[in-house]
């Protein structure tokens, strides 16, 4: 592909940016409209979460086929598709009147929006020299990281000041901007024969299906007391086992060369990105539950407090774009895991007395830890891979890290759920109408160790159990940052010139 002209690299970058913002974006603004949502659509809270579960499933079906689709519409087209589909199903979105139709085009966004991520990820990489590819990775990664951040507070805004409905139309405009740079500015590429692995989508399908219900209704249904988990998992596992069989035995082109994996940079990489899922995904899910439902605050307040780690994570990419030709991928990571490490930790130490603004350091600290980790992280995945493989290994690569955020996300909600209710076994036992301390909490209420008093009494004992929860979860994030370190080890910085493995090159 022909890179652009540096000229015309302004509005490449800025239509492959707004594609990425509304994609990113739309994965979690919707977060804090589910219980409004709910309610007009006649839904419980249980059924509404089907409206991120779906997108999340039809995405990552669709992710791996980036590389394929790629070769057979050309890169532009595919964008170009990509794009127009994503909007006009956000629109359908926002006019949905039932469940069922929100779930449908919720379906419709993910199969859309699956491969924008990966595509303007590729765009990026091949738009700049090798040398500036670092520069490249911070300016995507601002779109990939900070809107993410920025969407509880946007959503929150839209839906209390308009409706939840302009979550999703406030893709539109962002969307038809997007499509008329991309039309005018971003390169194509030719268009190659290539046969469509089936079986390795009806495997892939499978596994991601199985892993997706597992991790949505595991907590509700008890784990694996339930038969339905247990299908779940088994179907999980029988699809892993023949998709991976299927892509190392077939002698056709699969859905993903799984040999890109034999990258020791970009296999590293990866899980390092699926651990950092768990680290971004996971604060995602804790701060808005600890500043509503234990704190107290209303929706927006919520947003508006879990900013600053929006501005860290802005902070950080514009640093690294700048360091990291000069200083190197590895040792800006280790300063990211450092950094977030030391955030995470101090979110271990809130209470009810802790305000919003004594939370701005550690919410920064988080920022800046991620965005030092992601930006670099992103650059020498791809270091050493033929430029031949980039738009297929940026959707395998956007893949793993999606799957790594919902196991990360399942294993910090269990972690809450858990903590909290070990928590409140542990209280319960404290409220005894006899015991003194009991009746001196009573006494300021004018109220007894007895109907409406003990009511109060378990009513305080669910929040304390609840805040215990969260300092629990929030120490299962402070380990995710120290899982990265023994992986980041097995990275090998990759040098202007320096060629592809061998055994990716032989492919």
């Amino acid at each position: 592909m022909n890179r652009p002209a540096q000229g015309s690299r302004f509005f490449v970058v800025l239509a492959v940016m707004a594609a990425t913002v509304i994609q990113v974006l739309d994965t979690t603004i919707v977060n804090v409209a589910l219980p409004h949502m709910a309610g007009e659509l006649g839904a419980s809270l249980d059924q509404i979460s089907w409206v991120l579960t779906s997108y999340i499933v039809a995405s990552s079906i669709v992710m791996p086929m980036t590389g394929y689709l790629t070769d057979r519409l050309g890169r532009r087209k595919y964008l170009l598709i990509s794009i127009a589909g994503f909007v006009v199903a956000s629109a359908l979105c926002g006019i949905a009147t039932s469940l069922t139709e929100i779930v449908l085009f919720r379906l419709l966004q993910g199969i859309f929006g699956a491969s924008l991520v990966p595509l303007s990820q590729a765009i990026m990489v091949d738009s700049y020299p090798l040398h500036e590819r670092g520069k490249a990775m911070a300016i995507w990664g601002m779109g990939v990281m900070v809107a993410p951040i920025l969407g509880p507070t946007l959503g929150g805004w839209l839906t209390e000041t308009v409706n939840w409905r302009w979550n999703f139309y406030i893709n539109v405009p962002v969307g038809v901007l997007s499509f008329l740079l991309a039309a005018r500015h971003v390169p194509d590429t030719p268009v190659k024969e290539r046969g469509m692995d089936w079986w390795g989508v009806a495997y892939l399908a499978m596994f991601i299906g199985g892993l997706q219900y597992l991790l949505d209704r595991g907590q509700q249904e008890d784990w694996f007391d339930a038969s339905s988990i247990r299908w779940s998992a088994a179907i999980l596992a029988v699809g892993l086992v023949l998709f991976v069989g299927h892509s190392i035995v077939s002698k056709r082109h699969t859905l993903i060369n799984i040999r890109i994996f034999a990258d020791r940079n970009f296999s590293a990489a990866s899980i390092v990105g699926g651990a950092m899922g768990l680290s971004l995904y996971g604060g995602m899910l804790l701060q808005p539950v600890m500043f509503e439902s234990v704190l107290q605050y209303p929706t927006f307040q919520t947003g508006l407090a879990m900013m600053p780690r929006g501005f860290g994570s802005l902070f950080a990419m514009l640093v690294v774009g700048r360091v990291i030709g000069k200083v190197g991928a590895k040792p800006l990571i280790y300063f990211g895991i450092a950094v977030g490490t030391l955030g995470a930790w101090m979110m271990t130490h809130v209470g009810f007395n802790t305000t919003s603004s004594s939370l701005v350091v550690p919410l920064v600290l988080q920022g800046v830890g991620i965005g030092f980790v992601f930006v670099p992280l992103s650059a020498i995945a791809f270091a050493t891979l033929p430029k031949t493989l980039t738009a297929e290994a940026a959707g395998v690569y956007s893949l793993v890290r999606s799957i790594g955020s919902s196991i990360g996300i399942s294993i910090v909600s269990v972690s809450l759920a858990r903590g909290a209710q070990a928590s409140w076994g542990a209280l319960r036992g404290y409220i005894d109408p006899y015991r003194f301390e009991v009746q001196q909490y009573l006494d300021p209420l004018h109220l007894k160790a007895q109907g409406q008093g003990l009511a109060i009494l378990a009513q305080q004992a669910g929040l304390q159990a609840q805040m215990l929860g969260l300092l629990h979860a929030f120490w299962v994030i402070v380990l995710s940052f120290l899982v990265m370190i023994p992986l980041v080890m097995l990275l090998r910085p990759g040098r202007p010139g320096q060629g592809p493995s061998p055994a990716v090159a032989a492919e």
